[in-house]
């Protein structure tokens, strides 16, 4: 039967070229720059491929899971005045770097979270050696900052909800919310956020302080930046994604639409595809 899913599986196979059969590993050792079920399954798929890996844990995870998939593990410490913070430790970078120089990793993989979209780290990597699996740092620049992502969309005429640039007090938040009339509810993000992390619905004008004071305080916690904006809250609305995937070598493929619109605490908790009503007017 010729369905929408299986025009795509034919469209997607054809974009993608065959693997060559070769075989050495692309890496000499990998540094796993996460921990828990992340740091696992990247453990695992390198396990398949024939890469040693290396995993890094803060003092409170010294008893770890992912410690034992890896084929050596290495403490790393946080920052001074932050050694009861227990992500510190993976947000600190010269730990982070001075671990995979030490081991001899040629590679370090961020996972999702934590350093994944940071810019510095991905730098930091480039300058060392240390192939960072991912985006280059250019590429994180643009996109991992979603006030400079939105800026570039807006540049190049793609349509974005009302919103600000990085707010750093109330006051200000506030400015912009009565000089652009801006009407609530509206969202407090936090610019370098992710994995439903950093995000609060404001419905009041009295809301807002607290608010983006929480904001704020999550986001230098979970991503190393308190950096926040606020954008429009659309109701009611869809979370439509599509997905591309680059190899970096000039090479690029989309594998369509999903629609993640359920979700738990800002979680996606299911992805449908292909999105149900989306024309295919739309779609194309």
């Amino acid at each position: 039967e010729d369905t929408v899913a299986t025009r795509r599986l034919r469209t997607i196979c054809a974009a993608i070229s065959p693997a060559p059969a070769a075989a050495s590993p692309p890496f000499k050792k990998l540094l796993v720059v996460n921990r828990g079920e992340i740091a696992i399954r990247i453990c695992r798929a390198c396990k398949k491929l024939g890469i040693p890996t290396v995993a890094i844990y803060a003092a409170q995870d010294a008893g770890g899971l992912h410690r034992d998939w890896a084929d050596e593990a290495h403490e790393v410490k946080a920052p001074a005045g932050k050694e009861a913070d227990a992500i510190a430790p993976y947000l600190n970078i010269e730990e982070v770097i001075r671990v995979a120089k030490q081991t001899g990793c040629d590679a370090a993989h961020p996972g999702y979270g934590f350093l994944a979209e940071s810019e510095p780290f991905a730098d930091a990597c480039a300058k060392n050696g240390i192939k960072f699996v991912g985006p280059d740092a250019r590429c994180i620049g643009l996109f991992g900052d979603k006030t400079e992502a939105r800026r570039l969309a807006i540049e190049n005429n793609v349509p974005v909800a009302a919103g600000s640039g990085p707010v750093q007090s109330a006051e200000e938040a506030l400015k912009f919310v009565e000089e652009h009339k801006v009407p609530y509810p509206i969202l407090i993000k936090a610019a370098f956020g992710g994995g439903g992390r950093g995000q609060r619905l404001v419905t009041d004008a009295s809301e807002l302080a607290g608010a983006l004071d929480s904001c704020i305080k999550e986001a230098t916690m979970s991503f190393g930046d308190g950096t926040c904006f606020l954008e429009e809250f659309v109701s009611p609305g869809r979370h439509i994604e599509v997905q591309v995937l680059g190899d970096g070598h000039g090479n690029a493929v989309h594998l369509f639409e999903r629609d993640c619109s359920v979700q738990l605490r800002n979680q996606k908790v299911v992805e449908v595809a292909p999105a149900r009503g989306i024309c295919s007017e739309l779609r194309d």
